[in-house]
């Protein structure tokens, strides 16, 4: 079997130069064991992404597990869990962004959530990691990501580094990265320097990483906090109390007297860290040197020795610092929406503190290892007790295999009354017990135990599953205590920077809640949360394993690795997954799965025989599966064949209901879509007509009027013209009487009736310009609704027009008016004419109201477009008359031509009408439409100008001859 490792990231940073092995993993059981270093990035890119998730490979990888994962989610409904553990340096938290980069990439819907999880890390590796001896990147806290199909969950625990560093140790990678990376304004306004100038970062002399740029990481870290929706403003916050720290902890004291009471020195830190903390300097110093002491009476402030001063200086410092990463883990949930209450499913990914074994091993290495301890013990139980009980109580035949269990370890530190985290708080409570005193008394009570070993001094051993680890008790009660000085927590409180009281007054509300818990108690409340979230899922095992101790690529230490495959239980895993049945399926769960793959002969109603003529068609052995009294137990790849053959039924059947329901979609469209034209087609047919009708009415009937009046008028008029020239005739040649020319003009006024017929035919027949042009208008509105407001406009311009229309329709009635006059006063006079038999008055008459008729009779026709032919040519015997009927024939003439012309352009007038009207709808924009019936407009505006002027003139001639033919009449009646 050959192992692979998944390294650190600070290697990883040059990976592509570094490594020349490729990534190799094995799975044992439900384990995936990960020993053997990258060689590049292209095994964790997208195509390998998409081969896992279609299933195009099925060797093992990180890839593979949250797939897994994934997919059991989606098909079970249950909440998942991938438990990621291994020693510190082994790989754990890049292991974890593998996984998110996956589950990432398979929730593409929501790209800002997926930036938001990736960068998530980026974070909080700057504010909970740090260097240690062992890693670059060691993660000071447990994390557990919980992912609803694309959305986070919360985190848990943080252990504070800031204080004290070992040797080859770095504290927190912000610290570092805040002062090789801020711009110039920045650090001018935090007054930063090197990080070698502040004396919580130079004491290790560990102050670069090797291929690791600290002012990259913050450009990096700045971006990633904007994507997490940390707005600038509290960004600056942060930045203000990071500068805080570090100059709080240059702050020196000095002896003041012969008792050891100290004073602040009055320097650059004291007032920097005053300045940006938002207090006196005065202030600073007295919460720093003294503390108040509360009597019956008053309040009594006492001087600190130098150790108890530097105590209460780095307090404050790790308070800060403590309080400020628990704000900013809030501040990400919070734009991860982690307070919103899911309906689906999730799946949570454990990154948690990995187990440390150093030359000298503080509280902190004693509460992550209790951590440690605690996961190994749920993962022996779900691969190796669950799982043979569920063999023994299921029927089944089984050789139990033995494991090596942890349980006695986790005794140790778990079971009261006597056991290591109780013995601890109980020495915490006595303020005169001592880290020595501690220690004798774990010697006394657990001396007994396989797992506890008690050393020389203050120090004792206790038996991991991982081995024997030696921990000093120095400074292991007052860590335990938590006890933060009420003194400090008001100086707090009274600072104007605003996040300093925010986080004095978190912790007075968490006190009163927690009842001043000890540290131990915290954490173990916070570990037993965080195993009854994962006893609620379903879970998937990844180990890292560390290839060797030096962190360098290529090594791989044969006896290190073994030792830590044999530690955790890896070997037993193996064993239990080759004799065990990593397939688990209740009967009835089974046949839901397969039984459609049945034939039809072989279908049964009970599960367990459909079950078993399952098995028998895919011909899977007996010796491969057993049946127990609820499941079906099988062996690993025994359920690669039925899941190769159901999903070809399921993508055929999809492909067949794929077509299936393309057709009746598309049957379903083209008879909604036929249903919605024909009425479409009836609605917009009865929309036209209506409009039509209500618009093309009154303009018929008004210009029918009209026409009929005129054309009444111009037979009479040739009637009358007509009958003077016979009776003049008559008069002449002396053979004709009125009887006779009362018989002829009797049909001239029956051949009136019949024109007026047929002229009102052709009046109902003739087309309306003003109609067409709505209706154009109408057509535009409602194949363009874009159009409508500029159309409005023009309906408002059409609008005038129509007004000035009907004032020139009220003149024309005012003369049709006093030509109706003339017409009745014309009768009178033939009628008296007739009676009488005086023809000369008669004479005299009708020429005056024929020139007066025939100018009005010009003016009529250039209204109503109607063409009007004159006839009235007189034949005279005196000279007289012959150059008046010249003159006359010369006006009539000038008429003729104005006619012509009149007709010639409304003929053009139409033509260009009805061109418009001819347009397609939907080739009509709106500014083509506006534009050409303007120019149409201002074209007829000019013309029309024009040929009154004309008119004018023409009607002054007129009047010139009817003065010279009266002058005529006059000297024929003398």
């Amino acid at each position: 079997m050959k192992l692979g490792y998944l390294n650190e990231p600070s290697v990883l940073h040059n990976i592509k130069l570094r490594y020349s092995q490729d990534m190799i993993y094995t799975k044992a059981g439900r384990v995936l064991i990960a020993v053997n270093p990258f060689k590049d990035l292209q095994i964790f890119g997208n195509d390998h992404v998409s081969a896992y998730r279609q299933k195009l490979t099925n060797s093992p990888h990180v890839f593979a597990v949250a797939d897994e994962a994934f997919t059991e989610m989606m098909r079970d409904e249950a909440n998942q869990s991938i438990i990621i553990s291994g020693e510190s340096g082994s790989g754990k938290t890049e292991t974890a962004k593998i996984v998110m980069q996956y589950l990432a990439a398979l929730g593409g819907s929501n790209r800002g959530i997926e930036d938001k999880i990736l960068q998530t890390n980026l974070v909080l590796e700057a504010f909970g990691n740090a260097k240690t001896s062992r890693n670059e990147n060691s993660s000071r806290f447990g994390k557990l990501m919980e992912i609803h199909f694309s959305t986070m969950g919360k985190f848990y625990g943080a252990k504070s580094r800031v204080v004290q560093l070992a040797s080859s140790e770095r504290s927190y990678h912000i610290f570092y990265q805040l002062c090789a990376g801020s711009s110039f304004v920045l650090k001018e306004r935090l007054n930063l320097r090197a990080a070698s100038y502040y004396k919580y970062l130079n004491q290790s002399e560990c102050l670069m990483i090797d291929g690791i740029d600290d002012a990259k990481k913050f450009h990096q870290l700045m971006k990633a906090l904007d994507i997490v929706q940390i707005c600038k403003e509290d960004q600056e916050l942060i930045f203000t109390v990071l500068a805080a720290i570090l100059w709080l902890g240059n702050i020196s004291f000095k002896v003041a007297d012969s008792e050891n009471h100290i004073e602040v020195l009055d320097d650059e830190a004291v007032t920097s860290a005053a300045r940006l903390m938002g207090c006196s300097t005065q202030a600073l110093k007295a919460a720093l040197s003294t503390q108040k002491i509360q009597s019956e009476k008053d309040t009594n402030a006492k001087k600190l020795i130098l150790q108890k001063a530097i105590h209460t200086r780095d307090k404050i410092a790790t308070f800060m610092y403590e309080n400020l990463f628990n704000w900013i883990v809030d501040q990400v949930n919070k734009s991860l929406q982690v307070g919103k209450q899911y309906t689906g499913k999730s799946i949570n990914i454990l990154d948690i503190n990995g187990f440390e074994s150093f030359q000298k091993n503080s509280f902190e290495q004693f509460c992550i290892n209790y951590a440690n301890e605690r996961l190994q013990q749920h993962l022996i139980r779900h691969l190796f007790k669950d799982e043979q009980e569920d063999y023994e109580s299921d029927g089944i035949e089984w050789t139990k295999i033995d494991f090596k269990d942890n349980q006695e370890c986790v005794n140790l530190f778990e079971k009261k009354p006597h056991s290591l985290l109780s013995l601890l708080d109980e020495e915490s409570n006595f303020s005169k017990a001592s880290d020595l005193t501690f220690a004798n008394k774990l010697k006394q009570h657990l001396g007994t135990n396989p797992c506890f070993k008690g050393e020389r001094g203050r120090a004792f051993s206790v038996r991991h599953y991982e081995g024997e680890v030696l921990y000093d008790t120095n400074g292991f009660l007052e860590k335990n205590r938590n006890t933060m000085p009420s003194d400090s927590i008001q100086f707090l409180a009274s600072c104007k920077c605003e996040l300093l009281p925010l986080f004095s007054k978190t912790f007075d509300l968490s006190l009163k809640c927690s009842q001043e818990q000890s540290v131990c108690q915290k954490f173990k409340g916070q570990l037993f949360n965080l195993m009854d979230q994962l006893e609620c899922t379903t879970p998937h095992f990844i180990r890292c394993i560390r290839p060797n101790i030096k962190q360098l690529p290529d090594i791989y230490d044969e006896g290190l690795v073994l030792q830590q495959l044999k530690c955790s239980g890896i070997l037993e895993v193996v064993r239990i997954s080759r004799a065990g049945y990593p397939t688990r399926m209740t009967h009835q769960e089974f046949c839901t799965r397969y039984g459609f793959l049945l034939s039809e002969a072989n279908k049964s109603q009970d599960p367990l025989s459909t079950s078993v003529a399952i098995l028998q068609q895919f011909n899977i052995p007996s010796e491969m599966c057993q049946f127990g009294y609820t499941k079906l137990y099988l062996r690993a790849g025994q359920t690669d064949s039925l899941e190769l053959k159901r999903k070809q039924v399921l993508q055929g059947t999809v492909v067949l209901q794929k077509y299936f329901r393309g057709y009746q979609a598309r049957s379903y469209f083209q008879e909604l879509k036929s249903g919605v034209a024909t009425l479409q087609s009836f609605v917009r047919g009865e929309i036209t007509r209506r409009k039509v009708g209500v618009m093309m009415k009154p303009s018929i009937t008004i210009y029918s009027k009209n026409l009929e009046e005129i054309q009444a008028i111009i037979q009479l008029q040739s009637v009358i013209r007509g009958w003077l020239a016979r009776k003049d005739a008559s008069t002449t040649n002396g053979f004709k009487s009125y009887p006779e020319n009362a018989k002829h003009r009797r049909k001239p006024l029956v051949k009136i009736l019949e024109v007026k017929d047929i002229s009102k035919e052709r009046v109902q027949n003739l087309p309306s310009p003003l109609a067409q042009l709505q209706r154009r208008v109408d057509k535009a509105e409602e194949e363009n609704a874009k159009l409508r407001e500029q159309l409005k406009q023009s309906e408002k311009k059409w609008a005038e027009y129509e007004a000035k229309m009907k004032s020139m329709e009220e003149a024309w009635q005012k003369q049709r008016a006093s030509l109706q006059m003339s017409l009745v006063a014309a009768r009178k006079s033939l009628a008296s004419d007739s009676d009488n038999t005086q023809s000369t008055r008669n004479e005299v008459l009708s020429p005056r109201y024929y020139g007066s008729e025939d100018a009005n009779v010009g003016s009529r026709t250039t209204a109503a477009n109607t063409p009007i032919k004159f006839s009235s040519n007189f034949a005279v015997s005196d000279g007289g008359r012959e150059a008046n009927g010249m003159r006359e024939r010369g006006t009539n003439g000038t008429l003729g031509s104005l006619m012509k012309e009149f007709d010639q352009r409304r003929q053009n007038f139409d033509d260009e009408i009805k061109a418009l009207n001819e347009v397609k709808p939907g080739n009509l924009t709106t500014t083509t439409s506006i534009e050409e019936f303007r120019k149409l407009k201002l074209s007829f505006e000019g013309w029309k100008k024009q040929y009154k002027v004309r008119l004018r003139e023409t009607k002054a001639k007129l009047h010139e001859a009817d003065k010279s033919r009266r002058t005529w009449w006059g000297k024929l009646i003398n």
